[in-house]
Order: C-alpha cells, then sequence, then structure tokens
C-alpha cells in the first residue's frame, strides 16, 4: 500500500486541442504552465489519453517513454519535440492493483511510447519532463459509466501523491475544423458554446448523471462528439474526482477558450473544494 501523500490533488480534464498546441503561446498554454507551477510536483502522473483505445484498461508501463508523433502534415518543429519522461513501475502497478480489486481486467504494456494526448499538455505543465507519468487507455466498445468507474477506481491515488488527468476535448468535430474554413483566432460559434455550458452547468451543480448523458441530452452533442474518443477521458476524471453518480464532489470549470472558434479547450478540476482551489 502507497503511503498518504502531504497534498492531495484534484483530478482534471484537459482539452488537449491541435498538436500545434505543443509550440503555442495562448491562453491555454499560459494556463497549463501556471498550473503545473501552482502544484506542489506529484509524486507522479497517471493520465488517460484519447489517442490510446484498448479493449481492456492498457498500462503503458515503460521504464522510459518514447515521442509518438501520432499525426501528419505538422510543421516540422513540432516532430522536432521531445518529451523525455519516465515511467513508474511503482505507480502502474499501484494503478493494476486497483483495477483488478474494481473487477476489471487490465493489461501491462512496457513498450507503448507517449502520444500526443499525453504529451502536448504535460509539454507546458511540465516542461522539463520530471514527473513520472503511467498512461493509461480508454476502450471506445465501453460506455461513459465505464469510463466514470474506471476513473472512480482510481481515485484514492490523488491522495497518494499522483496527479490524476483525463486528456481530450471539450467539444471534437474535425470535420467541421477542416471544412469549415475556421481561423485560429474565430470567435466561439454557438453550437460549441451551446454544448460546452451546458456541460459545465451540470458538472457544477452536481447533475452528474446528465454529464455521462451529455451526447444525446446536451445541445449539439453529437455534432460536438461524432465520436467518442475525446470525451471518454471528461467521463474518466469526472470518476477520479472522489464523486459518485448521487453525490458528487465538487466540479469547477477552471479555465474556458475557443481555437478555431470549434475546438473548446476547457478544463475542469474534480474533487473537494481545497483540492479544486488548489487547481485555480
Amino acid at each position: 500500500m502507497t503511503k498518504n501523500h502531504p497534498v492531495s490533488y484534484p483530478s482534471l480534464f484537459v482539452s488537449h486541442g491541435a498538436p500545434t498546441l505543443a509550440l503555442e503561446d495562448n491562453t491555454v498554454t499560459r494556463f497549463l504552465t501556471n498550473l503545473g507551477q501552482n502544484f506542489t510536483k506529484p509524486k507522479a502522473i497517471v493520465i488517460v489519453s484519447a489517442h490510446f483505445d484498448q479493449r481492456r484498461p492498457t498500462i503503458a508501463a515503460a521504464s522510459e517513454f518514447d515521442t509518438i508523433y501520432d499525426f501528419g502534415g505538422f510543421p516540422a518543429a513540432l516532430y522536432d519535440i521531445r518529451y523525455p519522461a519516465k515511467g513508474s513501475s511503482e505507480i502502474a502497478l499501484r494503478v493494476r492493483e486497483l483495477l483488478l480489486e474494481a473487477g476489471l481486467d487490465p493489461v501491462m504494456d512496457d513498450s507503448r511510447g507517449l502520444d500526443h494526448g499525453t504529451w502536448v499538455p504535460l509539454v507546458h505543465m511540465y516542461p522539463n519532463a520530471d514527473v513520472p507519468v503511467v498512461q493509461l487507455s480508454i476502450s471506445m466498445g465501453q460506455s461513459p459509466k465505464w469510463h466514470f468507474e474506471l476513473g472512480q477506481a482510481l481515485s484514492g491515488l490523488r491522495g497518494e501523491g499522483v496527479l490524476i488527468i483525463g486528456s481530450g476535448s471539450a467539444s471534437h468535430n474535425l470535420r467541421e475544423l477542416m471544412m469549415g474554413g475556421h481561423d485560429q483566432g474565430d470567435t466561439v460559434v454557438p453550437w460549441v458554446s451551446d454544448f460546452t455550458d451546458w456541460v459545465t452547468e451540470k458538472i457544477e451543480t452536481g447533475d452528474y448523471q446528465s454529464v455521462l448523458a451529455a451526447i444525446t441530452d446536451a445541445p449539439e452533442g453529437k455534432k460536438n462528439h461524432p465520436t467518442m474518443d475525446h470525451i471518454h477521458p471528461l467521463f474518466f476524471a469526472l470518476g477520479a474526482g472522489g464523486s459518485n453518480v448521487e453525490v458528487g464532489a465538487r466540479g469547477k470549470r477552471i479555465h474556458a477558450s475557443t481555437t478555431y472558434g470549434v475546438l473548446a479547450m476547457d478544463i475542469y478540476a474534480f474533487g473537494n473544494e481545497e483540492e479544486v482551489s488548489s487547481a485555480t
């Protein structure tokens, strides 16, 4: 059993946007930088990425991680970025233990690197790559509730010195992005803000059942998320915040901005009041 840490962290949901966010200096990257600086340095980070999809919960548990460039057609400078984070066998095994206790069926993978859903936000939060990382998969064949319960299973890690992050996007319609003629500084379009404001209101009032049903119940849910990959990490972070569906811990949107008018870059923190306050 890992001993308690003097600091208990909130769980986070971060929107990682386009891969080029790693190169940018804007409101969301500055927020991520400040967020990393405001926290006491964690013992490790456990992060669920929208770009790591496996049938069973898979724990990326390498001792040292390669940087994966799981995209194409971007500026050459993006492919020069290295994020040489180390792993943590202790925390990877602790994640496995907790998932087994929850009746899940985890797999360890000691060869996979870190995809851009992980290193793009972390290059701003912890640019020196000096915090060990354990990456965990989503499962596109599973439900929002399953991802919520995946987070619940790991919620105790927050009191053991581990920062838990779900990395996806508050909105993620790439067809609209590519076909809509949007520029980086465009004002947010109503179908995005209507959706994200609805999700925020449900989170901040503790109506987590509604959050789990956001794709069907929120305004323009399907238009914001034609596929579920980038919202599943939100459900994971929600569960990892120590909440349950009936009585939730506090959740708060701690950052809101948009790139290209259609990619909402919202960031949420989940936990008790003190934990959430540490992120604001």
